[in-house]
């Protein structure tokens, strides 16, 4: 199964595992070879630093290098489609950023690893936590 990793799921798996549930490890074990991320999320991490929402330990833009080395994970870039997808889905989530994942997965026909309890509110979106 493909996983897409939240923002807040991305960040934890490379600082703070203890974040993530037995269920999400187990399933990121698993699945090792088949993790993504979007692009949007180097735009959410850059964001949240600049506010000092989050720390890093490093810039955001070597976080985004060293986690997607370190962890094997593969980006999805926030194409056209996507992002026209997203402007069309129901108003049930105004976040841009969840707005794009919720396209993605569907697009791509992954799982969200995600503790937002209203992306799973989305027809055909399927989620884990």
């Amino acid at each position: 199964m493909m996983l897409l990793l939240d923002t807040h799921a991305l960040i934890w798996l490379a600082t703070d595992l203890n974040q993530l549930t037995p269920k999400v490890k187990k399933s990121i074990r698993e699945n090792s070879e088949r993790l993504y991320v979007s692009s949007i999320s180097a735009l959410e991490i850059g964001l949240l630093y600049n506010r000092k929402r989050v720390a890093l330990g490093v810039e955001p833009a070597e976080f985004m290098e060293i986690a997607l080395w370190q962890h094997g994970l593969q980006e999805v870039p926030v194409a056209h489609e996507i992002a026209w997808a997203s402007t069309q889905l129901k108003t049930i989530h105004s976040d841009p950023f969840d707005r794009i994942l919720i396209s993605t997965a569907k697009i791509h026909g992954m799982k969200i690893v995600t503790k937002d309890r209203i992306i799973p509110t989305y027809p055909g979106v399927k989620t884990i936590w």
